[in-house]
């Protein structure tokens, strides 16, 4: 086992990368962020096929990139880490059981080590008895099992994951990634899983970095991170809401928001920016006393706290029922289907949203 260490520097005409991560030997570190935000980037530094313009990549004791002075450049083949990505990249011409044992071969073993070594990471990744089939005859799903499998039995010292089940239907993606759990925690192989799903994140990692615009946001453990999101993209991975406000006199306020946080005063200085955190499904929702914008905000009573009105923008179909967005300030609301058939919501349409402070966790922006 060993730790990685890694500063990253990459400029690629506008964008900039500059991200430090650091894992423990055999831990699981997740890296989290949108597209474009340089998950991928930092990966290919760390697997050897991007280089550096500052910065470094240490593995264990072993110093494998530095730059700009002095410049050091590990080869992707002696850095003792497997990138594996959203592509399985199987060798079509070999079967399940031989791809793996090129792997092995690769390395150092023999023939007849390598056959059998291939016959026990077949069982191991459940797919005992199809190792004579090639990649075109097995599913997604078991191209990438063979895979992982092809990584791991060479005894690296880390392994990278790059949005490894993105491709994959939700059944699928379960095994796999009940599979990659099992044998990250066996093997206890040093990992870096970069997704954009929040249950890889908390089913196979110990802590998060949140990568955005090619910086860290947010680092710490996973329960920690995704409980007080520091941005609202970490916010909707999680699933929360994030609203953006003030303390003032034990009240937060944003956007005619308006909620009494006494507790949270004792926390935060007032005049202080704080995010209000809170689930969707806490969210009370009704029609406004009309279904116009203009004539809901005549009619809309003065400012009390803890509701306020705001205007449907659009709904999702979520597996429990449906999401309603909402503007000023954008917040979700969780609902039953048979409840918004109920209300008649419909995008535009002013309603009346209720929160109950005690609902509400209320999170310092940084």
């Amino acid at each position: 086992m060993s730790a990685l260490d890694a500063r990253v520097v990459v400029e690629r005409g506008a964008f900039r990368l500059d991200a430090a991560l650091q894992a423990g030997p055999g831990e699981v570190l997740a890296v989290m962020g949108p597209s474009g935000a340089g998950k991928t980037t930092l990966l290919h530094v760390l697997a050897g096929l991007t280089a550096l313009d500052e910065g470094h990549v240490r593995l264990g004791d072993r110093e494998l990139d530095a730059a700009p002075r002095p410049r050091r450049r590990t080869a992707p083949s002696s850095r003792g880490i497997v990138l594996l990505g959203q592509e399985p990249r199987l060798f079509p011409h070999l079967s399940a059981h031989a791809n793996i044992a090129f792997g092995l071969r690769v390395h150092g073993a023999t023939k007849e080590v390598a056959a059998s070594e291939a016959d026990q990471w077949l069982w191991r990744v459940g797919l005992d008895g199809m190792g004579r089939r090639r990649p075109s005859e097995l599913s997604g799903g078991q191209q990438q099992r063979v895979a992982l499998a092809r990584a791991l039995a060479t005894s690296p010292e880390a392994i990278l994951l790059d949005e490894p089940l993105t491709s994959l239907d939700t059944e699928t993606a379960g095994d796999v990634r009940a599979l990659l759990h099992d044998q990250l925690a066996s093997t206890r192989t040093t990992a870096v899983v970069a997704t954009h799903d929040a249950v890889d994140a908390v089913s196979l990692a110990s802590r998060l970095v949140v990568l955005e615009k090619g910086r860290v946001t947010q680092a710490g453990a996973v329960r920690e991170v995704l409980a007080a999101p520091a941005t609202r993209f970490t916010a909707a991975v999680a699933g929360l809401n994030r609203v953006t406000g003030v303390l003032r006199a034990g009240r937060w306020e944003s956007e005619g928001v308006v909620l009494a946080a006494e507790g949270a005063a004792s926390a935060h200085r007032d005049g202080e920016a704080v995010a209000a955190v809170f689930r969707p499904s806490v969210v009370g929702i009704e029609r406004a006393e009309a279904d116009t914008w203009t004539g809901a905000l005549r009619l809309a009573p003065s400012v009390v706290e803890g509701e306020w009105l705001a205007r449907v923008t659009r709904l999702e179909q979520t597996p429990a029922g449906v999401r309603v967005r909402t503007a000023d300030p954008e917040v979700a609301v969780d609902l039953t289907a048979d409840r918004v058939a109920e209300l008649g919501l419909a995008p535009g349409l002013p309603v009346r949203l209720r929160l109950d402070v005690g609902d509400v966790r209320f999170v310092a922006v940084s």
